[in-house]
C-alpha cells in the first residue's frame, strides 16, 4: 500500500461514502415542489419547441450534461461564457459541443425565470432538460433529483484530463468513472448514449489509416463498415464532416448501440472496447439483448451521474443568467 496505510484507505472509503449520502440526500426530486411548482412542464415545453426546431437539440443536450458533470461536477459551469476565451466551454474538449445544447437551457431558464424569478438554478434545468431529450428521442422516462446550484467557477484549464477520450482503453475509462462514483455498469450504460448524435472525421481517423505499423485499419472494425467509414472520411477531409454515431438508427434513443459493438461497428476505440474486453463484454452482450435492461441501467447511472460533485444549500448561487456568474 505505499504510503496509506489499511486504516487510512478504509476511513477515506467511510468519508468518501458519507459525502456520497449527504448529497443524496440534499437532493429531492420535488425540491421546487411550492416555490416553483409547473417548473417541469415549463421546461419540457420549452425543450420540446427547441426540439420541434432541430433535432441536435438532443444529442447536444445530453452531451452538455454530461461534460458539465463530469467538470467541477453537475453546476452549469459548462454554460459562462468569458469574453476572455478562458471559461469551461472554451477548453479544447469542449470546442465540439454543440450550441444546440447551449440554446435550450438558456431557453429554458428565460421561460422559468418569467414565472419563477431567482429561484431555479441552471444546473437543475440542465439535468431536466437532459431528461427530457431522452425521452423525446424515445428513450425512457424518469425522475430527476434536483436541488443543485449553479458553480461560482469556470475554467477551460480545469478540463483537460477530465473527460474521457474516444482512445481510451478500458481501464482509463473504469478509472475515471470510478472517481465519479460510478461502477462498469454505470460506465457501460451511459456509454449508450452515443445510440444518438454524431462526432467528426479526425476523432476516430487512426482507426481507419495508422491503426498500427502492421494494420492500418483497426481489425476489432467489421470491414464493411470500416470502408462506409473510409468512403465518408478520406484522408485530409474536412475535419468537420460528421458521422452518426449509431449507424443504424442515429434519432432513436435504444439498445441498437450494443448491437453494433457486438458487430464490430463501434465508432471509437472506447466504444468497441466495451465488445472486445472480457470484463464489459458480459454487459454489452446483455444490454443487446435486452432493451428493458438497457433502459433501467442508463436510468440508475444518469441519476448516479447528476449528483456528481453537486453544490447544494449554502454552496454556489441561482444564477440569473446561466451563461454568466450572478456578479
Amino acid at each position: 500500500m505505499g504510503l496509506f496505510s489499511w486504516r487510512g484507505l478504509v476511513l477515506a472509503v467511510v468519508v468518501v461514502a458519507a459525502t456520497v449520502e449527504r448529497t443524496e440526500e440534499q437532493l429531492v426530486e420535488n425540491f421546487y415542489g411550492s416555490s416553483c411548482p409547473n417548473l417541469e412542464q415549463i421546461v419540457t415545453q420549452s425543450v420540446q419547441t427547441k426540439f420541434a426546431q432541430t433535432f441536435v437539440t438532443i444529442p447536444a443536450t445530453l452531451r452538455l450534461f454530461f461534460h458539465d458533470c463530469f467538470v467541477e461536477g453537475c453546476d452549469a459551469s459548462v454554460l459562462i461564457a468569458s469574453p476572455n476565451g478562458d471559461a469551461e466551454k472554451d477548453a479544447k474538449d469542449n470546442l465540439s459541443l454543440a450550441g444546440d445544447g447551449f440554446d435550450t437551457v438558456v431557453k429554458a431558464k428565460q421561460a422559468v425565470e418569467n414565472v419563477c424569478p431567482g429561484v431555479v438554478s441552471c444546473a437543475d434545468i440542465l439535468a431536466l432538460a437532459t431528461r427530457d431529450v431522452v425521452n423525446l428521442a424515445g428513450g425512457p422516462q424518469y425522475s430527476v433529483e434536483l436541488g443543485r446550484r449553479d458553480g461560482l467557477i469556470s475554467q477551460a484549464s480545469r478540463v483537460a484530463g477530465n473527460l474521457p477520450e474516444p482512445f481510451f482503453d478500458l481501464n482509463q475509462l473504469t478509472t475515471m468513472f470510478a472517481a465519479h462514483n460510478l461502477t462498469l455498469i454505470d460506465m457501460i450504460a451511459l456509454s449508450g448514449a452515443h445510440t444518438l448524435g454524431f462526432s467528426h472525421c479526425d476523432r476516430f481517423a487512426n482507426r481507419l489509416y495508422s491503426f498500427s505499423p502492421s494494420s492500418p485499419v483497426d481489425p476489432s472494425l467489421d470491414p464493411g463498415y470500416a470502408q462506409q467509414l473510409m468512403d465518408a472520411c478520406p484522408q485530409n477531409v474536412d475535419p468537420s464532416v460528421a458521422i452518426n454515431m449509431d449507424p443504424i438508427t442515429p434519432q432513436t434513443f435504444d439498445n441498437v448501440y450494443y448491437q453494433n459493438l457486438v458487430a464490430g461497428k463501434g465508432l471509437f476505440t472506447a466504444d468497441q472496447i466495451l465488445f472486445t474486453e472480457s470484463e464489459s463484454q458480459p454487459t454489452v452482450r446483455s444490454f443487446a439483448t435486452n432493451g428493458a435492461e438497457f433502459n433501467a441501467a442508463f436510468i440508475t447511472a444518469m441519476t448516479k451521474l447528476g449528483r456528481v460533485g453537486v453544490k447544494t444549500g449554502n454552496d454556489g448561487e441561482i444564477r440569473r443568467d446561466c451563461t454568466a456568474f450572478n456578479s
